[in-house]
């Protein structure tokens, strides 16, 4: 029995009034046809109505309802466990290789649905204990053993505050795409056609073009090789570091370019003597890294905190000259035409790399003016300054989440105390 008051262990199977395989029919290509649900359909846990199936006919009991849970017990560690709920207004039959599960009268659907999320880890471990079976069968997953409250209202409220938070990062997530939308536009915009002295975007119809290889250009802007924007060559770091020395010179290899920013305490140390004869390679802020392997063509900024840090082989340190500005060569080096031109460059069979020599000859459109230059990157800068903090904030709604499903739904901290109407609990008792 559980120990918390008010709560009992009961059968998974108990709380269905409905747990079923979905309709087998033949699946056709055809979106004029009756819609079904399919693995892909669960997506980040929710149903993406883009992913879906479509058969010809389906019979209407297959027709899914508000509060029904698609389940995927196919016993993989990719799928098994994948879990999503059917809001109100979705149009969707249930489809091939997921299991549909309705909760009964009594139990509230959404706190259901959490506690099976909740659970993903007992599932895995059936994968791995059972690799041999196809999927964990319905009458296994009937007999799994769940801790809930007995009362519906102290479910319900549960569901509630965890609803709650998961609208709020999905709120936080839509305003990250938005800011991937309006960054796609800004460098289309800023890296072909830039701005005016006024601030107004250029076009043709307003302003002088003229052609150049990378396409039609203002006139205020050139085009050069990338040699030809910095004041260093363009070269790469320590080819063996040794092993790590406590407190050594930091350097940075492509792993460590994983992220946003490169990390200082994360990263590896040399020996100052190993260090001193790749001097070279030594970095300064404001200086740009670029990933020669790995991630290929991914740039980074130095930060203060790097100042003097060191490079590995598989990186490439690029500083531009006192006539670029350093903000804006590295969102250029992040443009659509200068990443494809990177691609093409690349070589390989077992891992891919870009050569310095191919890094050198990348060509790159800017303004002449490095004014002009200035502006476009401090607008790159706070737009990205500003998706980070969206991103933050959504991680700190996850982090959230993740805490108050350990709390709520094992008993550990109570929500009784926040039930509207406390007679709701002693009616039913």
């Amino acid at each position: 029995m559980n120990d918390v008051e008010g709560w009992d262990q009961v059968h998974f199977g108990s709380l269905l009034s409905l747990i079923r395989n979905g309709y087998s029919g033949q699946q056709v290509g055809r979106v004029t046809s009756f819609p079904v649900s399919r693995i892909e359909t669960i997506s980040n846990g929710v149903v993406d109505l883009e992913k879906v199936g479509f058969v010809d006919s389906i019979p209407n009991s297959y027709l899914l309802k508000d509060g029904d849970i698609l389940f995927s017990n196919i016993n993989s560690l990719k799928h098994i466990g994948k879990t999503a709920q059917v809001k109100a207004g979705i149009f969707l039959f249930h489809g091939m290789n997921l299991l549909v599960f309705r909760a009964v009268d009594d139990v509230d659907a959404q706190f259901l649905y959490y506690k099976l999320t909740s659970t993903k880890p007992w599932f895995e471990k059936m994968a791995t204990q059972a690799i041999n079976q196809a999927s964990i069968n319905q009458t296994t997953l009937k007999e799994l053993v769940l801790d809930i409250p007995i009362f519906k209202p102290e479910q319900s409220k549960i569901a509630e505050i965890l609803s709650t938070v998961d609208r709020a990062i999905e709120q936080s997530e839509a305003l990250i795409a938005k800011q991937q939308r309006i960054k796609t536009g800004l460098m289309q915009d800023l890296l072909t056609r830039s701005i005016d002295e006024h601030g107004n975007l250029r076009s043709e119809q307003t302003h002088q073009f003229k052609d150049s290889p990378l396409g039609r250009i203002p006139v205020e802007w050139e085009v050069k090789a990338l040699s030809d924007l910095v004041d260093e060559d363009i070269t790469y770091g320590i080819v063996q570091a040794g092993p790590h020395i406590e407190n050594g010179v930091p350097y940075i290899r492509t792993g460590d370019m994983a992220g946003d920013a490169i990390g200082l305490k994360n990263l590896l140390r040399t020996s100052k003597q190993i260090a001193e004869s790749y001097k070279r390679s030594t970095v300064h802020y404001g200086d740009i890294v670029f990933a020669l392997r790995a991630t290929v063509g991914k740039v980074l900024p130095v930060t203060e905190e790097l100042d003097g840090a060191n490079l590995t082989q598989g990186t490439a340190k690029i500083s531009a000259k006192e006539s670029i500005d350093s903000k804006f060569l590295l969102w250029a080096m992040r443009s659509s035409k200068v990443q494809s031109e990177i691609r093409i460059d690349l070589k390989g069979t077992t891992f891919m790399e870009i050569t310095l020599g191919n890094l050198r000859r990348i060509t790159l459109a800017f303004p002449k003016k490095e004014s002009e230059q200035t502006v476009i990157g401090e607008k790159f800068e706070k737009h990205d300054c500003l998706r980070r903090c969206y991103e933050r904030h959504a991680g700190k709604l996850r982090s959230l989440k993740t805490a108050l499903m350990q709390d709520l739904l094992t008993g550990k901290v109570r929500v009784t105390p926040l039930l509207e109407n406390r007679r709701d609990l002693r009616d039913e008792r």
